[in-house]
């Protein structure tokens, strides 16, 4: 079996059982133990169907290792790194986030929800994987044990917020029928919100519609609802809910900048003169806000590996990703849906107005979202957009990808890690002027292929 196929750049996914399967899955968990050395090793699933029998074989490979297991059951991947946080201990979290339902995979974390990458030891645990997968392990099997840490989580989730500050709010919250359709009711519970969750049966075929909240066709049911009752706030949640994205009032969807930006203030007012992250595809509204509110603003790559690593290096407070994922150091430095609802919900509560009143200084400029453009060789394409902007004296970085800057416009070119794809995200003053970039962009690319 090829194990190439499943390793990506900062989790293991596949489709089950061709790709992902119980013999893999024992491997890894084998491959894992070795790699942290000792225990315990803290396992969770989430609602798919694959997910029992997968943890079960990877419980296995770990036991068979002299390592002891510590299953948590069903959870949402920042409850898993919250337990990896509390306990000490390394985590698996098996999930395949917002992929569809014939996907499995497994997110790896040293003790304290401190990431596994390719940078920082996939590639390791992948050749060990191969492997046991030759010479399954044997022995004595270590312990094994379940624990419920939901009430543990539960008040540190509260813990960033003044509780006694919120107001009663109508919220609705579209959890797609993953995660967050477990942990919401446990989070809003005693809380001054009037909560409807839409479609809160846990079931990994996704009956109603994909776990993909960065898709807009998927936030059209949410959208509709929220106009339906009058809602405050829409909330939605991807397939594991480590995600969240927002809607207003009017049913308008806030960007992950927004809201980091947002989330950003939030944080310095309570730590002043700190250090924000935020990635490379942000809106320049981002450091903007961090800056006017006395922080100290840090670009980042994509991708959660990344921004742990410079979270730990440079102490900061927070950090956001155009995605939609948000860190806290207080947090273990990993990221939560949860806790960023809450946080806005707070601001919200203290705010004399709606949200699109609320977040209306933070939409700055135009952004075109994310645009992808199938390509024969995304790394040679970007190469030679690179090659064609140098000719013609552009300013570009090549942090994480290309991001080519013209002044009144911006772009950023990276390569999928996944799928022969270019992602291509453009900014730019006004909508005109978004749009000229767009198509001069996309011209690039296509000259580049």
């Amino acid at each position: 079996m090829d194990m190439t196929a499943i390793f990506k750049a900062y989790d293991v996914r596949g489709t089950y059982p061709d790709q992902l399967n119980e013999d893999v899955a024992r491997a890894l968990g084998s491959a894992f133990a070795d790699f942290v050395g000792v225990g315990p090793i803290v396992v969770a699933r989430d609602m798919r169907p694959s997910g029992l029998s997968l943890v079960g074989a990877f419980a296995d490979g770990v036991r068979a290792r002299g390592v002891d297991v510590v299953d948590l059951g069903l959870a949402s991947t920042d409850f898993l790194y919250f337990a990896s946080g509390r306990l000490d201990a390394p985590g698996a979290m098996f999930t395949a986030s917002h992929n569809p339902a014939q996907y499995n995979g497994v997110k790896l974390t040293r003790a304290g929800a401190v990431p596994v990458g390719v940078e920082s030891g996939l590639v390791e645990i992948q050749a060990s994987t191969n492997a046991y997968l030759a010479q399954p392990a044997t022995g004595a099997p270590a312990g094994y044990a379940t624990r419920d840490l939901i009430r543990e989580w539960v008040a540190h989730v509260h813990h960033f917020v003044e509780v006694k500050a919120l107001r009663p709010l109508k919220v609705v919250a579209d959890t797609a029928n993953g995660m967050g359709g477990f942990i919401a009711p446990k989070i809003f519970a005693g809380l001054p919100f009037e909560l409807e969750i839409m479609y809160e049966e846990l079931d990994g075929t996704f009956p109603n519609h994909p776990a993909d909240p960065l898709n807009p066709a998927n936030i059209v049911d949410l959208q509709r609802r929220v106009l339906e009752v009058g809602a405050d706030v829409g909330l939605a949640f991807d397939g594991d809910a480590d995600r969240v994205f927002l809607i207003d009032e009017k049913a308008q969807p806030l960007s992950g900048s927004t809201t980091t930006a947002m989330v950003a203030q939030a944080m310095l007012r309570r730590n002043p003169g700190a250090s924000v992250l935020y990635n490379l595809i942000c809106s320049k509204s981002v450091p903007e806000v961090i800056r006017e509110n006395g922080g100290v603003a840090i670009r980042t790559r994509v991708g959660h590996s990344y921004i742990k690593q410079v979270m730990a290096e440079s102490g900061a407070v927070f950090g956001g990703e155009h995605s939609g994922h948000y860190y806290f150091r207080e947090n273990y430095r990993a990221d939560s849906g949860i806790i960023t609802a809450l946080v806005v919900l707070e601001l919200l509560s203290a705010f004399d107005g709606p949200l699109s009143e609320l977040v209306a200084p933070f939409q700055r400029y135009a952004d075109s979202g994310e645009i992808n453009t199938t390509v024969h060789d995304p790394l040679a394409s970007v190469e030679r957009v690179a090659a064609t902007l140098t000719s013609r004296g552009v300013a570009i970085d090549r942090l994480d990808g290309l991001t080519a800057d013209f002044g009144p416009w911006w772009f950023n070119l990276r390569a999928s890690n996944t799928e022969p794809l270019l992602r291509l995200n453009v900014e730019a003053a006004t909508r005109d002027e978004l749009k000229a970039g767009v198509d001069e962009a996309l011209a690039l690319i296509k000259e580049s292929d």
